[in-house]
């Protein structure tokens, strides 16, 4: 059975740079361009060339090697020739091969946002296309606010698409640029589009995410008869995004009822890279990964409730749709106060602890993590720290070295200027290798003298330490009041590129500090000795 082919299409770099925060660098377009060229993209939309310095500095050339490289602008304005219009030619003029162009498909738009008639906006697009196809270049038309101006005026929202199918654009993409067309209507309407004669391979559909259905509208649309598919990495884009072409993927590539019928770029061996595109890019962004986003999440296939886990064990399928490691995701099963043996039993084994389901041990750990968490601890989110209490009370964790006290001062002061500082010193004693020693340091604040500190001199072990890095401190209030119970939240890295998290709970935060800060060191060494699991080090 011969498979329809399913074109994709990233604006990533156009509309995702619509999302509030995110400001892309010449450099950061050039890098996700090449990543998204590599993983097998079929569209790269770069920007807006000539609309701003970082845009018509990224199209001086072209950044793909496979993937069409395509510059977006308007169609020509209203009461000038196509030849005589800068922005268009400017477009034109871009490296690359393709131009995509937005056109009004609303009337109410057309007569406000761009003053002129009907028959001005239906010229504008059937001359800008022919311009762009007369360059040598392909030509798509974004038709701005399709659904509802196809719902206002289904005639002339359908002679927009005419004026481009006709003039020859090889997609015309229908927008729900507002974002709050659903499902069944965007099904409907592909339908009728389809019915007056542009056919769905040449069709594209571009939907926002406002009510939560971007990659439902999507894929409605693909039923419908759409063949190209617009979207950006993680869904982001202006207000609340826009289809999440992470998921589509996704989905299209592991659900039967696309697959069977549909195919895309995407091969098997890159579908398997699909969560480090994912958290990759997100580290561009410098920010977290979400981590119940579909397919790549950190919980996309974990579970901390005892029944599941327990049929987890006993086949993955009973509460997975598809295998983890399709996406390159991997599961994981999280101990909490609500899981019962399986569940710790199955993380062990993760982390390469095995124990016996009769073990008293066991009992002894599971009660201990009830117990904590009924204080405040959380190790679903501190995968490091529960694994060394788990050693520990399994008796497995050496003693690299003991503290026997710390202190930590503030002192708010004039300095010799007359100026306002506030100093933190902390001190801390410790022995190591029955060597009893002391360190003072000064920090940026009262946790950061104390890391400062506890890392100064390590004595045989302070090589070790050398590339250990904190790079997330995460504090939260668990109850209200000056006397409330603190949870400190730690993330650290080192030079393998490994992360891992620990937790300290106190109602002091210095000491909630401490003790995330030790089980963080303390992991580091274990793990240096190839005692520390695989989960907590992902």
């Amino acid at each position: 059975m011969t498979k329809d082919r399913i074109y994709l299409f990233d604006t990533t770099l156009r509309d995702g740079q619509q999302t509030p925060g995110i400001d892309f660098s010449v450099d950061d377009k050039i890098a996700i361009a090449r990543i998204l060229d590599e993983f097998g993209i079929d569209y790269v939309e770069g920007g807006y060339p000539g609309a701003n310095p970082t845009d018509t500095a990224f199209f001086a050339k072209k950044r793909t090697a496979r993937a069409s490289f395509v510059a977006f602008g308007m169609t020509k304005r209203a009461g000038v020739s196509a030849s005589n219009d800068p922005g268009l030619a400017g477009l034109i003029q871009a490296a690359g091969d393709a131009v995509c162009l937005v056109a009004k498909s609303w009337d109410y738009h057309v007569e406000v946002a761009l003053g002129c008639t009907n028959e001005e906006n239906l010229e504008s697009i059937s001359e800008s296309v022919r311009a762009v196809i007369g360059a040598g270049k392909e030509a798509l038309v974004d038709c701005e606010h399709f659904f509802d101006g196809y719902k206002a005026n289904p005639a002339y929202a359908v002679a927009c698409a005419r004026a481009a199918f006709d003039a020859g654009a090889r997609w015309i993409v229908l927008c729900d640029t507002n974002g709050g067309t659903q499902p069944s209507e965007i099904s409907a309407i592909v339908t009728d589009l389809i019915a007056e004669g542009i056919p769905g391979d040449r069709l594209g559909i571009h939907a926002h995410n406002d009510t939560g259905q971007a990659v439902a509208n999507s894929l409605a649309a693909v039923e419908a008869g759409v063949r190209q598919i617009q979207g950006t990495l993680n869904g982001i884009g202006e207000r609340c995004g826009n289809a999440n072409l992470i998921t589509l993927i996704a989905t299209l590539a592991l659900k039967p009822v696309y697959a069977e019928r549909f195919e895309t770029g995407i091969t098997a061996d890159k579908l398997n890279g699909l969560t480090p595109l994912s958290h990759g890019f997100d580290e561009l962004l410098n920010r977290s990964p979400a981590t119940q986003s579909p397919y790549v999440g950190a919980s996309a296939f974990a579970t901390k409730a005892g029944i599941h886990a327990s049929a987890l064990m006993k086949d993955p399928r009973t509460y997975e749709h598809v295998p983890p490691e399709s996406v390159g995701n991997f599961r994981k099963v999280m101990v909490s106060d609500q899981g019962g043996k399986s569940n710790f039993i199955n993380a062990l084994r993760q982390r390469g602890i095995t124990v016996q389901k009769d073990d008293p041990k066991l009992d002894h750990l599971i009660g201990l993590v009830k117990d904590r968490e009924a204080t405040g601890y959380a190790y679903e989110g501190a995968d490091a720290s529960f694994e060394l209490l788990a050693h520990r009370t399994l008796g497995l964790v050496p003693e690299f070295f003991a503290v026997t006290s710390f202190r930590v001062m503030v002192e708010r002061r004039f300095d010799a200027m007359g100026r306002i500082r506030t100093v933190s010193e902390a001190v801390v004693k410790l022995v190591v290798d029955g060597v009893e020693m002391m360190s003072v340091a000064e920090g940026q604040g009262p946790v950061n003298a104390l890391d400062i500190a506890l890392r100064k001199d390590l004595g045989v072990y302070q090589s070790e330490i050398a590339d250990l890095e904190l790079t997330d401190y995460k504090v939260r209030i668990l109850n209200g009041g000056t006397e409330a119970i603190t949870r400190v939240l730690i993330e650290s890295t080192d030079g393998t590129g490994a992360r891992w998290w620990t937790v300290g709970v106190s109602d002091n935060i210095i000491d909630a500090s401490f003790q995330a800060l030790m089980d963080s060191i303390v992991y580091k060494l274990m793990k240096n000795r190839d005692l520390a699991g695989r989960v907590a080090a992902e």
